[in-house]
């Protein structure tokens, strides 16, 4: 039993060390948005931003208010209307009326064979004119100077694909547990430092910001690749990367802003549909996860409190490399680094997060996304 543990533990330690390590060295050197000057005048590439909206009559309001104010001479900016049965569709006409850079688009009918949100997207690009595309969401926030910056990121790294990890607004102390774990375990499978790197399969895209060259998206198959797949944003960055375009993530910290969910509770019931679709609807990969989760960042915390010997030499190892970890993505995310002690907390929530959303999309046979079912059979096809 001893020989046992010593394996586990000395095993699970080895994997902190050489990949735990190598993923923070990586983090540490993502560049910043700040650290780029804006482009200057008006000779700028003409950007269309993009974003569909589903029922967002609460946070919508918001956004637009920053949209409006964005310093980029060369804008235009494209909302979709997808089926909305609030007062979305009145709020984007409203914001058009006042705002000549801006057009709303309504979609009243989904076709066969589309998701929501890839076809929305769809539509907008069908309509745009920009050199560059940003696809961003209907509740993200932006800073004024945040294209300028993006852009002189973009071509200073000869760049055909941007993504931007902004702020996530969190309250209370569970959200801060939760959002910052997924935060940590987010760095630990996507690599992001990697992405940039053409012989890396690495590949990241971040729902609230991803700016792409047109002839790139284009390239790639636009968003009819992804018609059926759930997470489109991630995807998105995979066709590109795939296609042979240069990407990269950068840090945008307070410059890109989104309140993902409001409170533990409506976390846990808002990526019911995601994560097992991250998991590409196999059980077999949920359940490795969920081992990993638990030897990753539970069990150490076990083995430092009631192992001895070497059993606890390797726990420790594990903990204190998973503590500083933690305590940077707090930083990053600006929150106190004393979260990292929530860390075996977080872990059975992702872990708990990860089960539930398997055993609901089994259970329904398939997923439920704004008020529409879609069959697990046609999400497997369309997965990429």
């Amino acid at each position: 039993m001893h020989a046992f543990a010593l394996v586990i533990f000395g095993g699970t330690a080895f994997v902190w060390i050489i990949l735990g390590l190598r993923i923070a060295y990586g983090a540490l050197r993502l560049p910043w948005l700040k650290d780029f000057l804006p482009i200057n005048g008006t000779n700028v590439p003409r950007i269309s931003l993009l974003f569909a909206a589903r029922d967002e009559e609460e946070k919508l309001p918001g956004a637009l208010a920053t949209l409006a104010q964005l310093d980029y001479p060369q804008l235009e900016i494209i909302g979709v209307d997808d089926r909305s049965e609030d007062a979305t569709g009145r709020i984007l006409d409203e914001f058009a009326a006042s705002h000549p850079r801006f057009r709303a688009i309504h979609v009243n009918q989904l076709p066969s064979g589309w998701l929501g949100k890839p076809h929305a997207l769809q539509q907008a690009y069908e309509a745009s004119s920009g050199e560059w595309l940003l696809f961003t969401d209907a509740d993200v926030r932006f800073k004024t100077d945040v294209l300028r910056r993006a852009i002189t990121m973009a071509t200073e790294r000869n760049l055909d694909h941007l993504t931007l990890f902004g702020d996530v607004e969190m309250v209370g102390f569970w959200e801060k547990v939760v959002v910052t774990f997924f935060g940590m375990a987010f760095h630990m499978a996507t690599a992001p430092s990697e992405v940039i790197n053409p012989k890396s399969g690495a590949y990241v895209g971040v729902g609230a910001f991803q700016l792409m060259k047109r002839s790139a998206y284009e390239a790639a198959g636009t968003h009819r690749r992804l018609a059926m797949e759930v997470v489109d944003d991630m995807k998105l960055a995979k066709i590109v990367k795939q296609a042979g375009y240069r990407s990269a993530v950068g840090i945008a910290q307070d410059s890109v802003v989104v309140r993902w969910h409001a409170g533990a509770r409506n976390l846990i019931n808002g990526v019911t549909k995601n994560f097992f679709a991250v998991s590409g609807f196999s059980v077999a990969r949920v359940a490795v996860a969920i081992v990993g989760l638990f030897l990753m960042n539970v069990l150490p915390f076990a083995g430092l409190i009631f192992g001895h010997g070497w059993v606890r030499i390797f726990a420790a190892v594990c903990v204190v490399i998973v503590l500083c970890f933690h305590a940077g993505v707090d930083v990053v995310m600006r929150v106190s680094p004393l979260y990292c002690f929530t860390v075996p907390i977080g872990a059975v929530l992702f872990a708990y997060m990860l089960l539930r959303s398997t055993v609901y999309t089994l259970r329904q046979g398939g997923i439920i996304w704004r008020g529409t079912f879609y069959p697990l059979e046609a999400l497997k096809r369309g997965a990429v």
